[in-house]
């Protein structure tokens, strides 16, 4: 009996479906799936205030994580582990991040084979890359990363997916599209757990190489990625600074994450759009570059 243990931490609901399609073809006689949501101490509330939303802004970039409650009824010899979540402010959500820094995660992700499962905007890189420091910290091998990213690529996402965490509406409005991802993107999910279950069953796990590839795994947008870079370093100034600035509810921080609110909304409506102009000029010439780091952060899993 091979036996897959499914970590996830939803908070919309989004995330949730998508790992119950990715392992909806997984489990049968021979291969045993045991499915444990994280949960915050403090939970987070859906939809989120605006302050509630934004304070999160300093902990999460700096990859600090949340107090989590603990597992139960969990096993330390799973064949598998497949590692659900979203992305908070190009890093892996708080609430996984925290679990990721317990003790309990480190008997359990010890030695073990890793698939991550993204559900998010696209833009995600560098929040893969800082989760692959967070599993190597556990000594657990990454052998594939599937991502599903939102139906409104680009900078429609910088508005639709604030809109749906503070509303909680995904509904299409004036010419910006739905928030989250396809229903038939979710609905396609289920053939990764169609070749896990086959992999299983060969022991293929065991050889601690990709199992996904060639199933369009991730796609990423190669123009994105310098973006992501800058983004990341501007965040974690910034997140500094409003760290700075006081506690989670103090005036102080709310201050700073208004302030810095209103820099990042002139920003996407003056700076990004010049940037995009200008990288697709700069992108013209850089093709190769391109490419080859789009199969860099596309690995291990691949499209």
């Amino acid at each position: 009996m091979k036996k897959v243990l499914v970590l996830y931490y939803s908070q919309t609901g989004q995330l949730k479906n998508v790992v119950d399609s990715f392992i909806s073809k997984l489990p049968d006689e021979e291969i045993q799936v045991d499915v444990r949501a994280i949960e915050p101490v403090q939970a987070y509330p859906f939809p989120w205030s605006f302050y509630e939303f934004a304070q999160e802004f300093p902990e999460a970039t700096l990859v600090e994580g949340e107090k989590v409650k603990e597992l139960e009824f969990l096993q330390n010899d799973y064949d598998l582990i497949i590692l659900g979540y979203t992305v908070w402010f190009l890093a892996p959500s708080s609430p996984i991040v925290g679990f990721l820094k317990t003790n309990q995660a480190k008997k359990i992700f010890n030695n073990k084979p890793v698939i991550t499962l993204i559900a998010c905007r696209d833009m995600w890189v560098m929040a893969q890359e800082k989760m692959k420091t967070l599993l190597s910290n556990l000594d657990a091998k990454l052998i594939d990363n599937v991502a599903l990213t939102d139906q409104g690529k680009g900078i429609y996402s910088f508005i639709t997916t604030p809109k749906w965490l503070l509303s909680g509406s995904k509904d299409a409005f004036w010419f910006f599209p739905k928030a989250g991802i396809l229903q038939s993107d979710i609905d396609n999910a289920s053939r990764f757990g169609k070749r896990l279950n086959e992999a299983l069953k060969a022991d293929k796990e065991k050889e601690a190489k990709p199992l996904l590839r060639n199933l369009d795994a991730v796609n990423i947008n190669g123009k994105l990625i310098a973006s992501e870079i800058i983004g990341t370093k501007s965040f974690k100034i910034w997140a500094k600074i409003v760290k700075f600035c006081g506690k989670k509810n103090s005036i102080g921080r709310k201050i700073a994450v208004t302030f810095y609110t209103i820099f990042l909304v002139i920003l996407v409506f003056t700076i990004v759009p010049l940037n995009i102009l200008v990288r697709k000029t700069i992108n013209r010439f850089q093709k190769n570059k391109l490419k080859e780091l789009e199969k860099k952060y596309e690995e291990p899993s691949g499209r």
